[in-house]
């Protein structure tokens, strides 16, 4: 797989809204009704670059996967923790590009002085053909642990959902804990990695 990493821009917005839309309008891997206008996305892209990464997955000029860090809370302690998130276009999953995305996001978030990685996952007890439990098998796979479940706290298609909290721990934790770099602040020499 000759893959490229790069960041988001928001000239990205519409490649990255047209993978996201399937996972609103025909899964239940998000737990949000509605796909977001062009706006509203180019929104979110800008509010997560302000200090978090957010990365593509590009293979023959075409994003196939992207990933990116955001708050976990909203409190000056949880500064040290983000919440991670991925998609892949699904004609590209189990291609290996998702490990290669989140690889790169943990290597760029270890470099911020980020310590604790966050997912917040739909799952099930009975896979259907909305939600399977792929996504905490891969989690598992890149080295989250499970730390919390919620019970039929998702509801979509007429159907309740679970969600649980995974975790991975890839920093120090110091009595005196060196500030966060914000991403745009980031040197890196050769952003663009092959996969």
């Amino acid at each position: 797989m000759s893959v490229i990493i790069r960041p988001v821009t928001v000239n990205d917005t519409e490649e990255l809204l047209k993978i996201y839309t399937p996972y609103v309008t025909k899964t239940a891997i998000t737990f949000e009704y509605d796909v977001p206008t062009a706006d509203e996305f180019k929104q979110r892209i800008e509010s997560i670059l302000e200090k978090y990464p957010y990365i593509a997955a590009v293979e023959n000029d075409e994003i196939i996967g992207y990933a990116y860090a955001g708050v976990f809370k909203a409190r000056a302690a949880y500064d040290y923790d983000v919440e991670v998130t991925i998609y892949i276009k699904k004609e590209h999953r189990r291609s290996g590009v998702g490990k290669i995305l989140y690889t790169e996001l943990e290597r760029l978030l270890k470099k911020q002085g980020i310590t604790n990685l966050y997912a917040c996952i739909a799952c099930t007890e009975t896979e259907d053909e909305y939600l399977t439990n792929d996504s905490v098998k891969f989690h598992q796979r890149m080295g989250y642990r499970l730390v919390g479940t919620f019970k039929q706290c998702g509801y979509k298609y007429n159907r309740w959902y679970d969600m649980v909290w995974m975790e991975k721990i890839i920093g120090e934790h110091l009595a005196k804990q060196p500030e966060i770099i914000k991403f745009a602040d980031l040197k890196e020499d050769n952003y663009e990695l092959q996969g």
